[in-house]
């Protein structure tokens, strides 16, 4: 089996099915008196920030997350003082009548994860750091080496086994993409392969002892290799015979507010809409008690998904799933081919009056030098339909009209036309350059896609009213794949205007689950007004739906637009305000467009877990900071005072530094 690649004879189908919404099967696991399976609901739980030596402090932080809805709680033991401490915290909650599961979070102590297990009802461990340590280099190993390697991780992890079949504690074996192990990376890479295989390496061990009370993850900050791997893992499982144990969901260092968020969406909903998962953690920086509230919404949208209209079944993958490969287009003006996905901003139901309306879409009108401006969110396209905007647009932003108003006006470069698929066949002028043609699936059928095959001046709008949307408009792009048509395609979704916190959860698990597959030129975000409002206040929704846009776009690694910061959310083990000093490095460094800083509270979230990122922040000890460039550590014991600043020259030494205000992105037009 080549190490991306799905067996043959599996066809590359992943789950239960690819177009009908089917919750994959697995066991049942026991944690405490809330199990865990597919017979059960889809469990929330999140992760406390309290030092776990403070018992009072976790017992009050424990009860807040139980209020937001946390089914299960995990707390770090980093060393055996805090898993011993467990009980302390365990039995305060008892007598405050809270019965919620505990979960406790090793890293690097199996004595200490052995002694969690007779006290808490879940151990966490991961396998990379379990029995290894991470030191960065590349060992060739021979198979009798790598044998040897294991037999010693065997030996090291019996006892926990042993322990937890004796006490009835479940497991969940968590591995994190930063975070593989050496030996991991020397053999596999640092691929989703080498994170299934990490923790399958464990899962055979439990199973030689007939221990099955377990959960898996593969979690990971990059949305596209986290998909990848959670895919994989259940396809090595069902190849292997293994049992088809309940997975937990994450993405790991999501980050903060919306851009967080996004992301987590994403990579959890990309996955949920499959039917794979069956506990959510959101990780955010922000306060735990935060995170359940996020996770429930994202799991909510699944409680009614089934019946849905039917959509055509399909036997055969078209795509690989489990690695990254951008459908190949042809370009047409600027969309499609090698160009980055583009985002179109609907303005069909605002009149556009004046130069400021375009600002919440990224277009700044400068008097004084009678110039246009667009910043790094800057939509590409403004989709007006029949409302045809009564000025000239700036050089960075085209037009898209409906055909019938396209027709009264003369400027055939700057404004394109829009049609039904109807209009289309009965169109006698359309635009030489480029024309885009709304519809969905069933519109655009087989006789409508060997039509315009060979046209080179056609963009598709797809959309769906299907309550099972993403998975019937990834159907129509196998069917573009299986047909070797290479139109490019901007995929359209329309929310109604009241969701709220949901609409960047909803939209990124719509747009973000076709663009982690390589699928989709764009985005066009629509409104569906629920109620009348005022101009302006479309404007600010305007705003919105190009920020989330943007982000979609940035949290599926599809289309750099800003700063991507890879932040963990914090727990016990971090020696530092997490969320005050990711506030601080975004107020410094927001404008470095594309640039990746990973923010970590201690070495276990440290240059593995920010595995991509350009610079990593990491906390090491009271008031002492990390600084790393990619993975290697460059400045060491760096006061928290000095940090931020010491960061910045990094940065400025790498020639990677923009002063705030002269950013090369902020183009004048």
């Amino acid at each position: 089996m080549s190490i991306l690649t799905a067996p043959e004879n599996k066809l590359n189908i992943y789950c239960p099915s690819l177009t009908e919404y089917k919750r994959r099967k697995t066991i049942t696991i026991k944690i405490g008196d809330i199990p865990m399976g597919s017979d059960y609901p889809i469990r929330i739980q999140s992760m406390t920030t309290v030092d776990t030596m403070d018992t009072q402090g976790s017992i009050e932080e424990v009860i807040r997350m139980v209020d937001s809805g946390c089914e299960y709680v995990r707390i770090t033991a980093p060393s055996v003082k805090e898993a011993q401490n467990l009980e302390n915290i365990r039995n305060g909650l008892r007598q405050r009548g809270i019965f919620v599961p505990l979960i406790a979070d090793i890293h690097f102590t199996p004595n200490a994860a052995e002694l969690a297990a007779r006290i808490v009802e879940k151990v966490r461990i991961n396998p990379g750091n379990y029995a290894d340590r991470k030191r960065f280099e590349v060992i060739d190993y021979t198979d009798s080496s790598y044998a040897a390697e294991l037999e010693r991780i065997r030996e090291k992890f019996i006892p926990l086994i042993k322990i937890c079949k004796e006490y009835g504690t479940a497991m969940r074996i968590g591995t994190n993409h930063g975070s593989l192990s050496d030996r991991i990376l020397s053999r596999y890479g640092d691929t989703p392969l080498g994170m299934v295989e990490s923790a399958l390496e464990f899962l055979r061990i439990c199973e030689e002892f007939n221990y099955f009370n377990i959960a898996l993850s593969m979690k990971s900050s990059n949305t596209q290799v986290m998909v990848e791997a959670y895919r994989l893992l259940v396809q090595r499982l069902d190849e292997e015979g293994l049992k088809p144990y309940p997975l937990h969901l994450g993405v790991t260092e999501a980050g903060e507010a919306e851009d967080g968020r996004i992301k987590s969406a994403v990579g959890i909903g990309t996955l949920l809409e499959d039917g794979l998962g069956d506990t959510v953690r959101v990780s955010l920086t922000e306060a735990p008690e935060k995170e359940a509230p996020v996770a429930r919404a994202l799991v909510e949208r699944y409680n009614h998904r089934a019946p849905h209209e039917h959509i055509e079944a399909i036997e055969t993958c078209p795509i690989n799933p489990f690695q990254y490969t951008r459908r190949e287009t042809s370009e047409v003006f600027n969309i499609g081919g090698l160009n980055v996905p583009r985002v179109i901003a609907d303005y069909s139901d605002l009149s556009v009056e004046q130069y400021d309306d375009l600002k919440s879409i990224g277009h700044f009108f400068l008097p004084v030098p009678d110039k246009w401006a667009m910043n790094d969110q800057g939509a590409d396209f403004i989709y007006s339909g029949s409302n045809a905007i009564p000025f000239m647009l700036p050089n960075g932003l085209k037009e898209i009209l409906d055909h019938e108003q396209w027709l009264k006006h003369n400027d055939r470069f700057n404004k394109f036309p829009a049609l039904t698929v109807q209009e289309y066949y009965a169109a006698t002028q359309t635009s030489f350059q480029l024309n885009f043609i709304k519809g969905n699936i069933h519109q655009f059928d087989i006789t409508f896609l060997e039509k315009i095959r060979d046209e080179k001046n056609i963009v598709l709008l797809l959309h769906s009213e299907n309550h099972h949307a993403m998975p019937e408009m990834r159907r129509f792009f196998y069917r573009l794949v299986d047909m070797k048509i290479k139109t490019p395609v901007i995929i359209q979704r329309t929310y109604e205007t009241d969701l709220g916190d949901s609409l960047p959860l909803y939209s990124a698990t719509d747009i973000g689950g076709l663009l982690v597959d390589g699928f989709g030129d764009g985005t066009l975000l629509s409104p569906d007004f629920q109620y009348p409002i005022s101009h302006k206040e479309k404007l600010t929704l305007a705003t919105s739906y190009n920020s989330i846009a943007f982000g979609i776009l940035q949290a599926a690694r599809t289309r750099m637009s800003k700063t991507e910061y890879i932040s963990c959310p914090s727990c016990g083990r971090t020696l530092f305000d997490l969320q005050e000093t990711t506030a601080m490095i975004r107020k410094y460094t927001e404008h470095l467009k594309g640039l990746k800083i990973g923010i970590m509270g201690c070495i276990v979230n440290g240059p593995g877990e920010m595995a991509d990122a350009d610079y990593g922040y990491v906390g090491m000890g009271k008031d002492k900071i990390a600084l790393y460039r990619g993975q290697e550590v460059v400045k060491r014991s760096v006061t928290a005072a000095k940090a931020v600043d010491e960061l910045i020259e990094l940065i400025k030494e790498d020639g990677r530094w923009i002063e705030p205000g002269q950013d090369e992105a902020f183009n004048l037009s």
